[in-house]
């Protein structure tokens, strides 16, 4: 992982997330599924007006309550949590999933006899009653975002709203019951009439994509969470905003304010470098498109003192190429290019040029020569082709601290014949180049493009991760990408997902062509993008072909 002495920001520990759970009771209403929620308290100490589901904390005695489910072996892991989200449904909302001795449901008539001032469990061990721990489905696990002062590790549970029972608020935590349907807590939410907070609204979003409560329920299991997600907290427009570990700007968050510090702001600009560790920058050149998303990404690894080594200087664009003079004042002891397609090397010796006129030296521009089956516009010759293995180095002297910085170079020819990555090795970190993206896949474009070959490149990538211990992957276009063994994983199942859809399209129509084959291979894509995934069904085609698959 990237060294402690080079993060941005001082470490902040972040406090201990209390056990939790919670239960979304659903119910059939006119329009489609509702979900009863409540307003908590305006004085409490934790969301005080927030909308919520019913639940709270873990009690040791939950853990005691065990042989009080009907079922004894339902809940499997979560079971003490699925027990305290239904105790703490009965203390707020005088709801409770039980049945007598005989098997019959609780009624509204039989709640009056229990006490909710009182602890439950004992009063349902005098009546011989049980709690229906198996009708209470494992949906997700919450834990609050590391940059809050009060946390919670909340599992989420499902269950149908029992008959012949009413929500009453306890008038002390938890006030105003209402069954909403999740479109219309969301809908006055965003006009600022019904606060919620980020694991809710997500939830309910979930929730939103179901016609009635059952399809919900089936979408949920007895013991497994759909997703177990602890947000993290980035600055968009200057609002703190969260995400998921699925989303994007999720892995940048992770590597710059690894502690949860709402520090990082995640718009696109293209004015000055965005610092993401004290010796790395990246500034992104303002050529956004279909095909380079918000911009090429230009890294900048080094210091004043070091000297700076700039991986992938971009499109020929004077302003960009400014920018980088600037920043680094003409002290580039390299640069490199990933490849030499037309957004990554065309600033290079322009780059190289300003620097000499600034410092009366002219840093090497390395890289590899571009194939002869490059597309015109891609030629590209370095002043040194780099080796496979070969290694770059700085050293950064301080008065505190002495690292070096490695740069190790991997050949990954596949989208691009002379492509390459390059290794950070003291921080675990890959600049992946075009060889992955965040948010989109590369386009392989034959001839220069090889699909075999890059899901060869793939797999070499995916064994320098693991023995290198690389974290982050830092691609030419769009954020950070975290958990990079995961990432090349399913990158890679995506690929091959798509080569078997082509070959059962190739075998529907064995007498058609790309344009037979394009929309129902690529029926998942957007029209306005078949001319661009047209490059890589060819390149499918003639991998499938060179395997002479059946």
């Amino acid at each position: 992982m990237a060294r402690p002495t080079l993060q941005l920001h001082p470490r902040k520990e972040p406090v201990t997330a209390h056990p939790a759970a919670t239960l979304l009771l659903l119910r059939d209403g006119a329009l489609g599924v509702e979900v009863l929620m409540t307003r908590r308290s305006p004085t409490a100490s934790f969301l005080p007006g927030a909308y919520v589901f019913p639940g709270g904390r873990v009690d040791p005695d939950d853990h005691q309550a065990h042989t009080l489910a009907r079922t004894p072996d339902t809940g499997g892991r979560y079971r003490t949590a699925a027990l305290a989200a239904l105790r703490e449904t009965f203390e707020e909302l005088g709801i409770l999933l039980a049945v007598q001795a005989n098997g019959q449901p609780i009624t509204r008539t039989h709640l009056q006899a229990l006490d909710r001032s009182q602890a439950l469990y004992p009063q349902l061990q005098s009546r011989g009653w049980s709690l229906m721990l198996d009708q209470a489905r494992m949906l997700a696990c919450w834990t609050t975002d590391r940059s809050v002062p009060k946390r919670f590790d909340t599992a989420f549970f499902a269950a149908l709203m029992p008959d012949q029972q009413d929500p009453v608020a306890d008038e002390m935590e938890q006030f105003e019951p209402v069954w909403v349907r999740p479109q219309d807590a969301l809908a006055q939410h965003q006009t600022g009439n019904f606060f919620m907070i980020f694991p809710t609204i997500r939830t309910l979003l979930w929730l939103a994509d179901f016609e009635q409560a059952e399809q919900a329920l089936a979408a949920c299991t007895e013991d497994a969470p759909l997703w177990n997600s602890c947000p993290r907290g980035g600055l968009v427009g200057g609002q703190p905003t969260r995400f998921m570990e699925h989303e994007a700007p999720y892995g940048e968050l992770a590597l710059v304010c690894p502690d949860g510090q709402l520090e990082h702001a995640l718009d696109w600009q293209h004015e000055r470098p965005v610092p993401l560790l004290r010796h790395l920058h990246r500034l992104t050149a303002p050529n956004a498109s279909v095909m380079t998303g918000p911009g090429t990404n230009s890294y900048i690894v080094g210091d004043a003192a070091s000297g700076y080594i700039v991986i992938d200087p971009g499109p020929l664009l004077n302003d960009h190429i400014e920018r980088l003079l600037a920043f680094t004042a003409g002290r580039v002891k390299a640069i490199v290019c990933t490849h030499s397609h037309p957004d990554h090397a065309p600033a290079a010796r322009p780059l190289a040029q300003a620097c000499a006129r600034l410092t009366g030296h002219a840093p090497p521009v390395l890289g590899l020569a571009s194939a002869a089956t490059a597309r015109a516009n891609s030629h590209f010759t370095p002043d040194r082709a780099l080796a496979d293995g070969e290694c770059l180095t700085l050293r950064i002297s301080e008065p505190t601290d002495d690292h070096a910085i490695t740069l190790r170079v991997v050949h990954t020819p596949g989208h691009a014949a002379n492509h390459l990555c390059l290794i950070l090795e003291e921080d675990g970190l890959l600049f992946s180049g075009d060889h992955i993206l965040s948010g989109s896949t590369t386009i392989i474009d034959p001839p220069d493009g090889d699909m075999s070959a890059y899901l060869d490149s793939l797999d070499r990538l995916a064994l320098t991760c693991e023995q290198d211990r690389i974290e982050f992957i830092l691609p030419a276009h769009g954020h950070v990408i975290g958990d990079a063994a995961q990432a090349i994983a399913q990158l890679k199942a995506y690929r091959l997902r798509r080569e078997a859809k082509v070959l059962a399209t190739m075998r529907a129509i064995p007498r058609g062509g790309p344009d037979n084959w394009l929309p129902l291979a690529y029926d998942n894509t957007p029209a306005a993008l078949w001319p661009l995934a047209r490059r890589s069904l060819a390149a499918h085609v003639q991998r499938i072909e060179q395997l002479a698959i059946p």
